[in-house]
């Protein structure tokens, strides 16, 4: 409707006026008067100098004359209200119905893919709740830009190598008296994490130990011996140790096993992945092919670096004194690795906003390296996810845990559902299964509302309610909705008008009409927090209407029938919309 409203509408001006514009911007009405859509006409006035109301009155003849979808009209000083006739909202309806993909573009094999990197976790601790922000913004995302049609690549660098995983690795070594999953009944990726910790204190009490023997902080840090053997360790993982690489390949096989529980539990996947022990090595080659072609320089110490004042930045290091990488010199092999193994045309980084100057450094060298698609790599920034007891640290072990925040959301969940009591009739099976949908979707929901660039602060409690703009809230109202298909029973095909539409139908399928929109804008953005608001505000109306009007009671037939089908299609477009944010919903509740 939008865009036959601004043909029509440049029709209108160059046929009254012969005044050529721009694609016109139309606003909705406000609720104060009457009309649908709403055309601002200061922006032409001053070019016909005419009269505002003059000019309005004579575009909304115009279109009342020339297009059978505008009933009537107002002016208001320079704002020219349509009010779209019954007909285009019961036949809008009527053409949408029977698709329950509406609003989804099938994807277009064609076209050259996106890549979204997303989680990229280190191997030597969990999962915690800043990686399910982080899982939750890459999986819609890439859901999201599959709506518009686009082929989408979803993908992780795993972060195998370095030496926070020698750490873990030598405390394990050290401490672990051969312990494994299987004999502590922890998952594998806690396991190893555990080991961390383990380090991190051991560590500590070494520094205190030397700063107690007269050392300086800076060399107590510097000295500890379990640090330098950390280092010794990650030397010889470089020179391929059998000793070492049996020990690494061990303890990232059992991290995997957890990694991999968890993603499921959660509900995201991955296209491919990519290691930074097989990309770091290209990273390395490519930066000493730099350094001969003069991009970058060396220092007298031996390390390599780039120079980038130039384009406002500092300078970067990009190999150490002793030869090792960085974590820039793997991103640089890895990009080249994914743009020479997929035919995409563009990458999306979702990594939070503390690594803003890494990913502004890291285009700009590839950029310098003479990759044209570099101007085609994007970061998703996104804020950190603070608790109300402050943020979280993964080497002091207090980290919130992605699978035990998850398992307290199904608990909570649970509480709640036995609270209000509405569960009769349900096996126990099937209890556990909606308490899950119920706890992940209200996690979810509450994460992936937000812009990303916001911090948030979760309160699990607040986000598993069953009132206001909450996942719970909108999965309540997808069951009623099933409640009242099933009592309708099964419907004719055949299309329905009514003549006279209610303005809480027109209000409902104005935003279904606005479903497709949604998506485009969401990928636009990135910011999936478009359909979860767009999602909110549909259900919003939905149940003004539903608490409006007669459905299932409604006298006439046709009425019946045709406010049934808005509550299918409403349903239909919840359940898209929720999918693309990786939420299931209940059919019932």
């Amino acid at each position: 409707m939008e865009q036959i409203l601004q043909e029509k509408i440049q029709e209108a001006l160059e046929q009254i006026y012969g005044l050529k514009i721009d694609i016109p911007e139309l606003q909705a009405t406000r609720k104060d008067f009457e009309g649908d859509v709403t055309l601002v006409v200061f922006p032409y006035v001053k070019q016909l100098k005419k009269n505002p109301k003059e000019v309005a009155e004579a575009v909304g003849n115009y279109l009342k004359e020339n297009l059978t979808e505008i009933e009537d009209f107002n002016v208001v000083s320079g704002f020219l209200n349509l009010v779209i006739s019954p007909g285009y909202y019961t036949g809008f309806l009527n053409r949408i119905y029977p698709d329950e993909h509406y609003g989804l573009t099938p994807v277009d094999t064609h076209r050259k893919s996106l890549m979204v990197e997303y989680s990229s976790p280190n191997t030597n601790k969990p999962l915690h709740l800043g990686h399910i922000r982080n899982n939750l913004l890459g999986h819609s995302i890439s859901e999201i830009f599959k709506a518009t049609g686009k082929p989408v690549i979803k993908t992780q660098i795993i972060n195998d190598r370095g030496i926070h995983i020698c750490k873990s690795m030598l405390a394990w070594q050290k401490f672990g008296n051969g312990e494994t999953p299987e004999s502590s009944g922890l998952k594998g990726d806690h396991l190893v994490g555990k080991y961390y910790v383990k380090f991190d204190k051991e560590y500590k009490k070494q520094v205190a130990a030397l700063m107690s023997q007269g050392k300086t902080e800076e060399e107590a840090k510097k000295e500890a011996p379990i640090l330098s053997e950390a280092q010794e360790m990650l030397r010889k993982w470089e020179a391929k140790d059998p000793e070492v690489m049996a020990l690494w390949q061990k303890m990232n096989g059992w991290v995997y096993e957890g990694f991999n529980e968890t993603y499921k539990n959660l509900g995201v996947s991955f296209d491919k992945n990519y290691y930074e022990s097989d990309t770091y090595l290209l990273g390395k080659k490519v930066v000493e092919e730099g350094l001969k072609k003069g991009i970058f320089y060396q220092k007298p110490d031996g390390s390599v670096w780039a120079d980038l004042s130039d384009e406002g930045l500092d300078e970067k290091l990009l190999l150490r004194a002793d030869g090792t990488s960085v974590y820039i010199t793997q991103d640089i092999g890895t990009a080249i690795r994914r743009f020479e193994d997929f035919d995409i045309d563009s990458h999306i980084y979702v990594v939070g906003n503390e690594q803003d100057y890494h990913f502004k450094v890291l285009f700009v060298i590839l950029k310098k390296l003479g990759y044209e698609w570099a101007d085609r790599l994007y970061h998703l920034s996104y804020g950190m996810v603070e608790l109300p007891h402050g943020k979280m640290k993964s080497r002091e072990g207090t980290v919130v845990d992605a699978d035990d925040l998850m398992a307290e959301m199904t608990d909570t969940a649970r509480e709640i559902s036995r609270e209000l009591g509405k569960l009769e009739g349900y096996s126990n099976e099937e209890k556990e299964r909606l308490y899950r949908i119920i706890g992940l979707g209200a996690l979810k929901y509450f994460i992936l509302k937000v812009d990303p660039k916001r911090t948030i602060l979760f309160d699990p409690q607040k986000s598993i309610d069953f009132q206001g703009n909450t996942g719970p809230f909108i999965q309540y109202t997808y069951a009623r909705i099933q409640s009242i298909l099933r009592k309708a029973g099964d419907l004719p095909d055949k299309p329905y008008q009514i003549k006279n539409l209610h303005p809480k139908e027109k209000e409902v399928i104005k935003l279904l009409e606005a479903f497709p929109q949604a998506i485009q804008t969401a990928a636009g953005q990135q910011n999936p927090g478009v359909i979860a608001n767009y999602t909110y505000d549909l259900v919003k109306q939905y149940n003004s209407f539903y608490q409006s009007i007669p459905i299932l009671t409604a006298e006439d037939e046709n009425e019946r029938i045709f406010r049934v089908k808005l509550s299918k299609k409403t349903g239909d477009t919840i359940k898209n919309a929720f999918k693309l944010l990786g939420i299931e919903v209940p059919e019932r509740m």
